[in-house]
């Protein structure tokens, strides 16, 4: 073997990184790498929390979203949280991108961009509740006269309510503690 020979592969395995270097760092793809997800609509909103009503059409009708979603408005864009009716959800793709659950726990939850409002946004959810996963088309619609403060959701209005139940459950037992102390001191 010639001297020369001996040093080509590893000069190329440096140029290669060197070129894989400049690529990224210029902003350019390079070959598996990846690529920008979809992009958020925006929405005329402070940054914040907020809830937005969404509709699920599509799919075999068997399964539902939770709405109103929560919505994150980051940079004037908005983001949606999906909360689907089933854990057997391993994953979503939006316009080609795919994301992947933001719990382990209870129902399958995906934070997604929204691209559209009004109108219906093609999604796909996978699932593994068959024999084998399954991608399955769905249609998600965000109504956007249907936005709503976090503490306006019927979640946090049942919350209230939990609360204020507790505090009168509380009161009870502290009234009924101390009339059976005022008896007591009677005898």
């Amino acid at each position: 073997m010639k001297k020369g020979k001996r040093f080509w592969r590893p000069k190329a395995a440096v140029f290669a990184a060197f070129l894989g270097g400049c690529l990224m760092f210029a902003g350019l793809p390079v070959f598996g790498a990846e690529t920008e997800g979809p992009e958020a609509a925006l929405i005329e909103m402070e940054d914040g929390e907020y809830a937005i009503e969404v509709e699920l059409t599509g799919g075999t009708g068997k399964t539902t979203v939770s709405s109103p979603a929560g919505l994150t408005v980051l940079d004037g864009h908005a983001y949606a949280r999906i909360e689907w009716s089933s854990s057997h959800y391993d994953y979503m793709l939006v316009d080609g991108k795919k994301y992947l659950p933001i719990s382990e726990e209870g129902y399958s939850t995906f934070e997604i961009p929204i691209t559209v409002f009004n109108e219906p946004m093609d999604v796909i959810a996978d699932t593994t509740a068959m024999s084998t996963p399954h991608e399955i088309s769905y249609q998600l619609t965000f109504d956007l006269e249907g936005v709503m403060s976090k503490s306006e959701t019927p979640q946090a209005a049942a919350q209230k309510v939990v609360y204020m139940v507790f505090l009168i459950v509380l009161v009870c037992i502290v009234v009924s503690w101390v009339n059976k102390r005022k008896r007591m001191g009677r005898r």
